[in-house]
């Protein structure tokens, strides 16, 4: 089986709540590594998700212990939306387009 990993950044600039998290994270820069696993038997090269994870603390924070949750992107482009809404005053961002539809590669 064939797995690649991609990294990205992704900032906060305001605390925000993921399910695998114990609690409120707060705002800052984070890492976020997408695993995916080549699909075999294809006349072409193709890959799928298998995870993503986000690294705390963000990056800024001393170092300390560090760990990897697994989250939804899904989850993480709400957060992204509601981070987004929050510094723009509650303006329209509906057109940003999303962390899952850029495949990480932002």
């Amino acid at each position: 089986m064939n797995i690649r990993t991609h990294q990205t950044m992704v900032t906060f600039a305001h605390p925000f709540w993921m399910s695998s998290a114990d609690g409120t994270l707060p705002a800052g820069t984070y890492r976020v590594a997408i695993d995916e696993e080549q699909l075999l038997g294809l006349s072409f090269v193709a890959y799928r998700r298998v995870a993503t994870m986000l690294q705390t603390p963000a990056v800024s924070a001393p170092p300390g212990r560090s760990t990897s949750l697994s989250i939804d992107p899904v989850e993480l482009d709400a957060a992204l939306l509601r981070d987004r809404q929050e510094t723009a005053g509650h303006a329209d961002v509906s057109s940003a387009i999303s962390f899952a539809e850029r495949g990480a590669f932002i």
